[in-house]
């Protein structure tokens, strides 16, 4: 089965909730509702419209990965709905580290220097696989003014794209 990655728009959005509802709430019980989420139901008016994207990652035509960035300022972003299938994660498929080089590619093309994001303390294979792609942790007080805060955020990381 061939991993194919690429930009996707609102006529994913059910594929897209399902994906990252059911990690978010089943897999991890985060508390999170698509209420909390309302990006994505409107993936190009949240994210293309301002600079940013939304990668979906297919196997065999099934939406197993996302990731998104938000462009909130003139040479930043922030990396958003990063999830991955879990029968599709690992180093076999490799679907994560494609993802986030599709999207640092991107801002690379894109005059982004600055990456940011923000996750969560239960989600520990996540901290890990952003410290192995040379992000570092950031104190919350240290983020730029304009980044995109959600509630449930506890943990924060930078990456300088060169």
């Amino acid at each position: 089965m061939e991993l194919k990655i690429q930009p996707i728009g609102n006529s994913y959005s059910e594929q897209a909730i399902d994906l990252i509802l059911n990690i978010q709430q089943k897999e991890f019980n985060i508390p999170i509702t698509i209420d909390d989420q309302p990006d994505l139901m409107q993936i190009e008016g949240f994210y293309k419209e301002a600079g940013g994207n939304f990668w979906g990652a297919f196997v065999g035509g099934e939406l197993v990965g996302s990731i998104a960035l938000i462009k909130f300022d003139e040479r930043a972003g922030a990396i958003r709905k990063m999830f991955v299938k879990k029968e599709f994660r690992g180093k076999e498929w490799n679907i994560a580290q494609e993802l986030l080089e599709v999207l640092i590619s991107f801002c690379r093309e894109n005059e982004i220097d600055d990456l940011y994001l923000g996750t969560i303390t239960v989600l520990k294979a996540a901290q890990r696989f952003y410290e192995r792609n040379y992000f570092t942790k950031i104190e919350k007080v240290n983020l730029p003014e304009k980044f995109p805060l959600m509630s449930a955020d506890d943990i924060f990381y930078h990456l300088k794209i060169d």
